[in-house]
């Protein structure tokens, strides 16, 4: 179930058919606040929000929604503004797409989100750890099979998506990795994508696992120190 919260009723309307002709059920919402009482109520497997939203902007709404939750989340950004994009990866989305919405990359984008979702919840919390499988670097403990990572021997939790972009640094320790390379492997990107939220994803795994541990390669990328 995707929850879209956009103010506009022809946008709103025609968007959630699409998606529904995709397959997808959709719950909407005119307005933030209303967003966020649905978001509330639960079951929602995705959320798409509009930047520009009454009473509570998408920006708010995202930040509300990250406080508790680590579901995937799409902004609509109106003119793919540079400000409005950080702002709203800065919150905590994941990914954007610009208006007006092409269908075909909006369902693209989605599925890509989706799938990094599953595949973050496939850890199983009754499997039990094999120590000899955890990767270490510094103080960050990662064990894949659980899909688990541990700061100083607490639990940290990462969004799915940071997740992935983890796990891809720690394939491949001390190995310098361009932004397209992670756009294809962790966003499932076909194509160039936006390197920003590469950047912003790599920002916020940072605050989570230490600023030291990812290093920034100027003009070529970032590789995970050993």
């Amino acid at each position: 179930m995707i929850l879209f919260v956009e103010d506009d009723e022809v946008i709103r309307t025609s968007v959630a058919m699409a998606l529904e002709r995709y397959g997808y059920r959709v719950d909407v919402a005119e307005d933030g606040l209303t967003g966020l009482e649905r978001f509330r109520r639960g079951g929602y497997d995705l959320l798409l929000l509009d930047v520009m939203l009454p009473g509570l902007d998408g920006i708010g709404l995202c930040r509300r929604i990250r406080e508790t939750s680590l579901d995937p989340i799409l902004m609509l950004s109106a003119r793919g503004d540079s400000l409005d994009v950080v702002s709203g990866l800065e919150a905590g989305a994941d990914d954007y797409v610009t208006k007006p919405v092409d269908t075909p990359v909006l369902v693209a984008r989605i599925r890509s989100l989706l799938r990094r979702a599953t595949f973050a919840s496939t850890a199983r919390a009754d499997d039990p750890p094999q120590t000899g499988d955890r990767l270490v670097f510094g103080d960050v403990t990662i064990d894949p099979a659980a899909l688990e990572v541990r700061r100083g021997g607490v639990h940290v939790s990462l969004a799915p998506t940071e997740l992935r972009l983890l796990l891809e640094f720690a394939a491949h320790p001390g190995v310098v990795l361009n932004r397209r390379t992670l756009l294809r492997n962790v966003w499932d990107y076909g194509w160039d994508g936006d390197s920003r939220v590469v950047d912003l994803c790599v920002q916020r795994l940072r605050k989570k696992i230490g600023s030291e541990r990812i290093e920034t390669v100027r003009g070529f990328g970032y590789k995970l120190r050993r």
